[in-house]
């Protein structure tokens, strides 16, 4: 099964074709007239669901989508579907670090609870449709550590760890991140259906 990922952000490209390694997937680079979908829902489900439909009625192929965030508990469960724009400007991850930082700078690490949700959708050129979900609690520390991954990736530590998901191999994230659990997830419906 041939099936197209939803999203021109690079660095969930190369996270997802790692993680549906058993799928035959192409990326919106073969598709340069693809729309640009903006996330207008006020849920995960909602903006995925939007983003793969687009894409499955534009490609005439099955096409998985996700809207996946940061929601911290001192923020009540903010930023949310807002994570990518947090500061404003879609996708600025260091502006987005930075705002997070300064609004939890008087926060104390016991409260810093937060929890990585990402739901990832399938659309299908018919109309049909399928959600996951995949989540990954752990707390934000105060400053950015390692180089790996992207977004909110060097503030974020997992529930026993030590280390950033930023700090993480890149398989060692994916074995437990939101993203890897959900698409796993979605890799079953995937090869159930096909």
């Amino acid at each position: 099964m041939k099936v197209v990922l939803a999203t021109r952000n690079e660095g969930k490209l190369v996270e997802l074709r790692r993680i549906l390694v058993d799928i035959d997937v192409v990326g919106l680079e073969e598709f340069p007239d693809a729309p640009d979908v903006p996330e207008t829902e006020l849920t995960f489900a909602g903006n995925a669901l939007l983003k793969a439909h687009a894409i499955a009625e534009h490609t005439g192929l099955p096409s998985v989508a996700d809207d996946s965030g940061l929601c911290v508990d001192a923020l009540n469960g903010m930023p949310g579907v807002f994570s990518a724009r947090w500061s404003g400007r879609h996708g600025d991850d260091e502006a987005n670090l930075d705002l997070l930082l300064g609004q939890l700078s008087d926060v104390a690490l016991e409260h810093r609870g937060a929890r990585f949700v990402c739901v990832a959708a399938v659309a299908w050129p018919s109309g049909e449709e399928q959600t996951v979900e995949g989540e990954l609690t752990g707390h934000v520390v105060g400053a950015r550590r390692g180089t790996n991954g992207f977004g909110y990736d060097p503030i974020f530590v997992p529930d026993d760890e030590t280390r950033t998901t930023a700090e993480l191999d890149p398989e060692e994230k994916d074995a437990i991140s939101h993203r890897g659990k959900a698409f796993r997830a979605l890799s079953e419906l995937l090869r159930q259906s096909s």
